[in-house]
């Protein structure tokens, strides 16, 4: 019988690797020039036409007409998207790691502080002043270098944690069952979005190779929004949300690195500081340094009990 924490990692492992393909893909849109506007149509039009004839056929659809599914679907489904995916189109890969996956537990606990006032812990303070430590420091670098700290990707990369953070301390608080909030952000998204694209925004699509917008469709409409929104629910009800973000944030900063030789993008050592200083407050590994395992608590323990003196 697997325990309710190792369950919690085997949905984080999952949700790591959609993740680091998520920004990788994210990336190549911006390469393939395929707009924002697009793949946030094709991806909630995709998970649409699955999802809700599977809801029809389970006469499974009362909790949509909640306010709770609809403000989840806004901020983490058509909001988190375009600004996300806009934000690649400015800034590579490594801004992403730092600016969006970086900042995305800091703004997690600031979220549930200010929304239902859980009090920040010791180590979050010391995640706090690494990662402002981090920026200050990078930023600083980066101007030395190139005249400019941060740029407009930089800032929508920021927004999207902010986004982020408010989506996952809601979904902890409104304890929806992890197929409850996959269907309910993939199709209230896809009611929001696309009548909106349809009516008012460009399309640029068809002048994307079409294996190209399938590759990124299936990918952004089946494993982003069903698979990894699922493992990422299951992992936040067994590790909780400050845990399961900080884990999850390694993906993109791995694919941060892979993304230098696979698209060509550029790592100065002032990137390379602003993402160890920013994966180091997101992980905090200080938790585990002088930990025993539970093996070397329980040995400790019965050794104790043996050198006890006889009370009788």
């Amino acid at each position: 019988m697997i325990s309710s924490r190792t369950q919690g990692y085997i949905f984080v492992v999952i949700t790591m690797c959609i993740w680091g393909g998520f920004t990788i893909t994210s990336r190549l849109n911006a390469v393939w020039h395929i707009s924002p506007w697009d793949i946030t149509a094709f991806r909630f039009g995709l998970a649409f036409l699955i999802l809700f004839p599977i809801l029809l056929i389970r006469k499974d659809t009362a909790f949509l007409w909640h306010k709770e599914p609809f403000i989840l679907a806004l901020i983490g489904g058509v909001a988190y998207c375009l600004v996300s995916y806009s934000a690649f189109h400015y800034a590579p890969a490594a801004h992403a790691a730092i600016f969006l996956n970086g900042f995305l537990p800091l703004c997690t606990a600031v979220a549930a502080y200010i929304l239902f006032k859980e009090p920040f812990e010791r180590d979050t303070w010391i995640s706090v002043v690494i990662m402002l430590s981090a920026i200050v420091i990078m930023s600083y670098l980066m101007y030395r270098s190139t005249g400019t700290a941060f740029g407009l990707g930089d800032l929508l990369f920021f927004t999207s944690a902010v986004l982020w953070a408010v989506f996952t301390v809601l979904l902890r608080h409104w304890k929806l069952s992890a197929w409850h909030s996959m269907t309910s952000v993939a199709i209230w998204s896809a009611i929001i979005y696309l009548p909106i694209y349809l009516l008012f925004l460009p399309h640029q699509y068809q002048q994307v190779q079409p294996m190209h917008m399938l590759m990124q469709t299936l990918f952004h409409g089946i494993f982003v929004v069903m698979v990894a929104t699922m493992a990422y629910v299951e992992a936040i009800k067994r590790l909780g949300a400050f845990k399961t973000g900080s884990i999850v944030t390694l993906a993109p900063f791995i694919a941060a690195v892979v993304a230098v030789p696979l698209l060509n993008e550029p790592l100065s050592p002032a990137i390379m500081f602003g993402l160890l200083g920013m994966g180091i407050g997101a992980l905090q590994p200080w938790r585990w340094w002088g930990r025993k395992s539970a093996l070397d608590q329980a040995l400790a323990a019965q050794k104790a009990q043996q050198n006890k003196p006889d009370q009788d």
